[in-house]
């Protein structure tokens, strides 16, 4: 069975063309991963709606995930609610991008 820890691994690979030197897992853009036997249901925004590169990260995203074995589908959805802030930028992200 796929775990959640096995999908988290694979989108840290994924990245934001405008802000590559940190995955969008670390951006705090990944909201929720619901997994159903074979099935990977995927929630995430993006930093802003206006942004471009939408189409591309989340069908970055679904490549990744459908490349796990034992999954036959993955599903990514952009929302926008909550809306993203800055604070959901992980520690280290905010350390590479001289937020602190």
């Amino acid at each position: 069975m796929v775990t959640k820890e096995q999908v988290l691994q694979v989108l840290d690979q994924c990245r934001d063309p405008e802000i590559p030197m940190v995955s969008i897992v670390d951006l705090g853009l990944v909201y929720d991963i619901q997994i159903k036997d074979d099935f990977i249901d995927v929630q995430m925004t993006l930093t802003t709606p206006g942004c471009g590169m939408g189409f591309y990260i989340a069908a970055d995203a679904k490549q990744r995930i459908e490349a796990i074995e034992g999954v036959k589908e993955a599903n990514v959805t952009i929302v926008w609610e909550p809306p993203w802030t800055p604070d959901r930028i992980s520690p280290e992200a905010k350390k590479r991008l001289g937020f602190i």
